[in-house]
């Protein structure tokens, strides 16, 4: 499988005009910085960090339990429960409740567990017609992209381009870039195909294994009209979202929104104890890869992610080169992480698409070494070579120099006179040198910080 080229994603974005790299970095700085505020309001907002991370590791730790605790109770309360243990089983089995139904046209919410098993083509190619229901969610299938952010699937695009893709799929003005009028011609546009629709799928935020109850959060509220409009819903569950008790929520309710939006909750946080009457209502329990990350010991608390996209909104990286780099479901920090642990060699590149600056870390509501791991994911592409081989002696060069003071000090002294030297055609060959592409070189300074510090440190003798 062909390796996904970040670089040359990220530059699509970046080159493209001066105007959205810079609107995307404003957006979702703005998210991190009410979130901040938000956080600052809540005297005991690290231990609620610490209690939701203790809550996920217990419920991960025992998750055979809690798995067969769930199913049990949501059974009880008339839910049929379906266990997939990875993507082609899930699409099969969403597949065959919608066929056992004849249904030929679906709406749903917002589910990353159904983008990362690519359940949308999956159920076209069989004669099913796929509506996403929450607004991001559309204008990235009207696109034809993947959803670039967890919460904010669309953030990467601006008002102008929405305008133009109405302009061409549902034929709005595209001189009109109101973000009112907007909203409000796709809600005339999509709104008589939720009437119609034949089902309904969501995902689950959280499931709860002392009720066998779930519960999904949204602000739009399109994933109450996905469940309560048709007479058939189905969820797609990873199993990692399940809790062991209804009071665990509280926690996580309080973390969520305000680490993705710095709102106090989102709009609607809906649960759902069982189907109405006259329709029905399943459950598909999905494990897809997520068992053996949890055997993984240095990878194994990536799990612990509630989707909140705080980390995205804080990287620099991300924010400058936008989630379509990454090439995958999951962007970002947490998308570094969790990404290769799908396939280590298509995603290899993504642990090098970091400053390891730590923020993603810091912001974390339920505190996911994330940087940490982006460092584990490094060495383990080094050490397994899916690294390529120039970068790879690069870093066996560094670690060498970087080992020895000696040798460190050798170096610098001719790396420095050689920048002051050189030419700036050669040190700064943006042929040669990729990393020159986005970059120019600093003015070297007169004397290294070493030099100047001998220097002053004799002085004060």
């Amino acid at each position: 499988m062909e390796k996904v080229n970040v670089e040359k994603n990220a530059a699509k974005f970046i080159y493209q005009d001066d105007i959205h790299v810079t609107e995307h970095d404003k957006n979702l700085w703005n998210a991190r910085t009410k979130r901040d505020i938000a956080a600052s309001n809540i005297p005991e907002w690290e231990q609620l960090r610490d209690l939701a991370s203790a809550i996920k590791e217990h419920s991960l730790t025992h998750l055979d339990h809690y798995i067969e605790q769930f199913a049990t109770n949501a059974e009880k309360r008339g839910i049929k429960v379906h266990f997939a243990k990875d993507a082609a089983e899930h699409n099969a089995i969403a597949y065959e409740i919608l066929s056992s139904h004849n249904a030929k046209s679906l709406i749903k919410s917002k589910s990353m567990l159904q983008e990362e098993c690519e359940m949308t083509p999956y159920l076209e190619e069989r004669g099913i017609s796929v509506l996403e229901t929450d607004l991001g969610e559309r204008i990235q299938q009207l696109s034809d992209q993947m959803p670039s952010h967890i919460v904010m699937p669309a953030i990467h695009q601006t008002k102008e381009d929405v305008a133009k893709l109405f302009a061409e799929k549902i034929g709005t003005d595209p001189n009109n870039t109101d973000a009112a009028s907007l909203n409000e011609a796709m809600r005339n546009n999509a709104r008589p195909k939720f009437l119609a629709a034949d089902a309904g799928m969501t995902g689950g935020n959280f499931a709860i294994a002392e009720t066998g109850t779930f519960v999904v959060c949204t602000n739009e509220g399109n994933a109450d009209l996905t469940a309560s409009l048709p007479p058939l819903h189905i969820a797609s569950i990873g199993i990692e979202k399940i809790l062991p008790k209804v009071e665990d929520l509280g926690v996580f309710i309080r973390l969520l929104s305000r680490s993705a939006l710095g709102t106090p909750a989102t709009q609607y946080t809906s649960h759902f104890s069982g189907p109405r009457e006259g329709s029905e209502m399943h459950i598909i329990l999905t494990d897809n890869g997520r068992s053996a990350r949890l055997a993984l010991d240095k990878f194994w608390t990536s799990l612990k992610c509630i989707r909140c996209g705080a980390c995205m909104n804080t990287c620099p990286v991300y924010r400058r080169s936008s989630g379509l780099a990454y090439g995958a479901t999951y962007s970002g920090p947490i998308g570094i992480i969790i990404d290769p642990t799908f396939d280590a060699s298509k995603y290899s590149e993504l642990p090098f698409h970091s400053s390891l600056c730590g923020s993603c870390s810091e912001v974390c509501p339920v505190h996911i070494n994330i940087a940490e791991q982006i460092m584990d994911w490094r060495k383990e592409m080094m050490k397994n070579k899916e690294v390529d081989f120039s970068r790879r002696m690069a870093f066996k060069a560094a670690g060498i120099m970087l080992g020895n003071p000696k040798l460190f000090r050798a170096v610098e002294k001719v790396a420095y006179n050689a920048i002051n030297i050189l030419p700036k055609s050669i040190t700064e060959n943006k042929t040669l040198d990729p990393w020159a592409i986005h970059r120019d070189l600093p003015d070297v300074k007169k004397e290294t910080f070493r030099q100047w510090y001998i220097k002053n440190k004799k002085n004060e003798q």
